[in-house]
């Protein structure tokens, strides 16, 4: 079923993700961003800047976090906007001597915040938390709908 502006009311939950990272994924993110800061993969560096360890690229955990939208939307094109403030980093822990393990396990759920009938748009307000705290505030996409 496609989503359709007329089929939304506001408060109305579009679903809930978990996202698992690990920090291969942090360094193949470096790769393709060019963000190379070894805050990023780098666990002594990390720890001597002052941070508790090797912590996920805000813009990963951004874009893993929209992801969510995309999926329940079905078109990447139909995010017009989408913004966020970030508020706690997302440390990920070395898990490379067991296989699978994620280094740190983000949520997401999302929230229809606001419709916008004269636009024909919709504002998805995004929950994004690690270890119970939220990294991302004010995580908002906003959606073109029919």
């Amino acid at each position: 079923m496609a989503v359709s502006l007329a089929t939304l009311e506001v408060g109305q939950q579009i679903g809930s993700a978990t996202i698992a990272i690990t920090r291969t994924d942090l360094v193949r993110y470096a790769g393709a961003s060019g963000d190379l800061n070894p805050i990023h993969w780098n666990q002594s560096f990390a720890e001597g800047v002052g941070l508790p360890g090797v912590i996920a690229h805000g813009m990963f955990t951004m874009g893993a976090a929209v992801q969510l939208v995309t999926d329940w939307i079905g078109d990447p094109a139909a995010v017009v906007d989408y913004q966020t403030r970030f508020t706690k980093p997302v440390v990920v822990t070395d898990t490379t001597a067991e296989p699978g393990e994620p280094g740190a396990v983000v949520e997401v759920t999302g929230v229809v915040g606001l419709i916008d009938t004269e636009r024909s748009t919709a504002r998805i307000d995004l929950t994004v938390t690690f270890a119970g705290q939220k990294v991302l505030v004010k995580a908002q996409a906003v959606v073109k709908l029919p």
